[in-house]
């Protein structure tokens, strides 16, 4: 792996809570309206530029993509944003719950993401891709990091821990009781090359923004006769996380229906998927494990471990859809369908409940959380997880550390 320093773009100590925001995709239009209300720094008037426009406006109109770069132009020009003199790497840290995660802020290479050596697991969809490609290209940043994970190296945690001897750039409380500090890296040049011992990292989360910033740079390099490698277009940002440091969280459903059977078919039904159980925890107690909500009571299903070694199908995920989403309800294609929707862990059991109970979803499936281990055994064979599969929190904030090109 290959990672390098670079002039940040960012806010001061004070401006950071002001300027920063959730990443773009977790939060639609509406709710980046109401989240950047009476506050024109927040980054929402770049990511999501529809919200200075009157409600039902296109998001992917001409209009909005340069209000975006007007809006990332007025926080550079006003120094609300400005460039570090010097290039570095960073520490970024964040805490809920108690538990804490560190990242290196730094730039991976373009080169490295269309070799494997940032490998991936996720497929991305062209409207997203195409979104993020036009609003990267027309700002000539990344305003948001991609979320990396690697398998832990002790040089590179050793040489990260010095940071935290320093005075942080930043240091609040978000939204959701969420603590963001960030450092610099003093040996930046060190870390540097000690991290050429990493011999790959993994998309975590924030795949259309990889992919996006890597179109990007292609079509840069192939509109620059005079192009070296060097540019900083060969290049976007990321925070890389260890392996050890990072929780992954469920990722629940929820169908809409029972796909023309009776609770008690649906259920027999589920019997010969599995072993079936009564009053079972509303979260599985382990993997293999499928906690289902219907009809006011939580039942266990318990699937038998696949045949075979292919990390794909021994997920818990696979074995949903395998043996019960598209033989027992129908949905052949979870990505298409509209008869499924998908909730982060972070919402917890009682949101699934209540939207059985109140009738918007005949059926809720408690998932227990893939591990980090399983994603990255998945990218190195080159496979691709189904769709919604984890839910990584605490998110990334977009703002905090910028790269322009």
């Amino acid at each position: 792996m290959r990672i390098r320093c670079f002039k940040a773009l960012r806010p001061a100590k004070a401006d950071a809570p002001v300027i920063s925001a959730p990443p773009y995709d977790v939060v639609n239009t509406e709710e980046a309206r109401a989240i950047a209300a009476g506050n024109p720094l927040s980054l929402l008037h770049v990511s999501r530029a529809e919200i200075d426009f009157a409600p039902g406006q296109d998001p992917h109109a001409d209009c909005v993509y340069a209000k975006a770069v007007e809006n990332f132009r007025k926080l550079v020009d006003t120094g609300r944003l400005s460039r570090d003199a010097e290039p570095g790497l960073f520490l970024y840290e964040q805490e809920m719950n108690g538990r804490r995660q560190r990242g290196i802020v730094a730039l991976c290479l373009v080169e490295d993401y269309d070799k494997g050596t940032i490998r991936r697991h996720e497929k991305t969809r062209k409207d997203k891709e195409d979104d993020r490609t036009r609003l990267t290209g027309d700002t000539s940043a990344n305003l948001g990091p991609v979320f990396l994970t690697y398998r832990d190296d002790a040089a590179v945690s050793a040489i990260c821990a010095e940071a935290l001897a320093s005075e942080p750039l930043f240091d609040f409380v978000a939204e959701g009781g969420v603590a963001h500090r960030g450092w610099r890296i003093p040996r930046s040049a060190e870390l540097e090359k000690a991290f050429a011992a990493v011999p790959r990292a993994y998309i975590a989360d924030g795949h259309h923004r990889a992919a996006s910033a890597a179109r990007v740079g292609r079509e840069r390099r192939n509109a620059n006769p005079a192009h070296t490698g060097e540019e900083d277009y060969n290049a976007f940002l990321c925070v890389l996380f260890p392996a050890s440091e990072l929780r992954i969280l469920a990722y629940n459903r929820l169908v809409t229906d029972l796909n023309g059977l009776s609770e008690a078919q649906f259920i027999a039904a589920l019997a010969k998927a599995g072993t079936l159980s009564e009053n079972a925890n509303p979260v599985p107690l382990g993997a293999a494990r499928v906690s289902v909500y219907i009809g006011g009571r939580w039942l266990g299903l318990t699937f038998s471990e696949p045949h075979g070694h292919d990390p794909v199908s021994s997920l818990d995920v696979s074995m949903l859809q395998d043996r019960v989403l598209a033989p027992v309800l129908g949905i052949d294609d979870p990505r298409t369908s509209e008869r499924i929707s998908f909730a982060g862990g972070i919402r917890g059991t009682a949101y699934l409940e209540k939207e059985v109970d109140e009738g918007r979803a005949a059926v809720a499936f408690s998932m227990y959380p893939t591990s980090v281990e399983q994603l990255m055994d998945i990218a190195d064979a080159d496979q691709i997880m189904p769709p919604k599969s984890t839910w990584f929190e605490p998110k990334l904030r977009s703002g905090l550390f910028i790269h322009s090109f």
